[in-house]
């Protein structure tokens, strides 16, 4: 083949490729616009633009929508009032409040939170319950006896009130000493 055929080649090979990227590209026509007549090609046709209920029908192009943005409150600090511009009757103390960080000493039912000594589990708890046996100060409180009493009843945790050194961790508890326990025992 010559050069000439080779270029004649390319050519086609490029109009076709124009063509399919072309036709690829053309928006799809709606069934009304095939209804319509087709008219001379002389003849210049005005815009068609569709009905409201064609293009309602429409398939929408996919938007991501905006995100919806809520103006912050402004904040309004009140002046603070002198002492003798509120009267008596009208005075009321208000409390601090404070948001704990650890977890509660205290249970939703009475007592403490056994389960905040290290070495307890919800097994050992429902024994130590059985044993009535519900705060940190009872704990606390115990001597060499009643820890070997508990201790025998403990089954598989045989050990654990003196290992865990539950007396000491109880006795800080108790006092509420949340520092001394988490330095000697670990985080809550």
């Amino acid at each position: 083949m010559t050069e000439t055929g080779w270029i004649i080649i390319l050519i086609a090979a490029f109009a076709i490729i124009v063509v399919a990227v072309l036709l690829l590209r053309r928006k799809p026509t709606t069934v009304a616009s095939r209804e319509t007549p087709v008219r001379a090609p002389d003849a210049v046709a005005p815009p068609v633009t569709p009905a409201p209920d064609i293009i309602a029908a429409m398939p929408l192009v996919h938007t991501v929508p905006e995100p919806e943005f809520v103006a912050p409150a402004p904040v309004v600090t009140p002046e603070p009032a002198t002492p003798e511009a509120i009267p008596p009757e009208r005075a009321e103390v208000v409390e601090p409040t404070f948001v704990p960080t650890t977890p509660s000493l205290t249970t939703a039912s009475e007592g403490d939170n056994l389960l905040l000594l290290k070495g307890v589990g919800p097994k050992i708890v429902a024994i130590l319950h059985a044993e009535g046996i519900t705060r940190f100060a009872q704990i606390a409180a115990w001597a060499d006896p009643d820890v070997d009493a508990i201790d025998a009843k403990l089954g598989a945790f045989k050990g654990r009130p003196v290992r865990d050194n539950w007396v000491d961790q109880a006795a800080l508890l108790a006092a509420h000493d949340i520092v001394a326990f988490e330095a000697k025992y670990g985080k809550l």
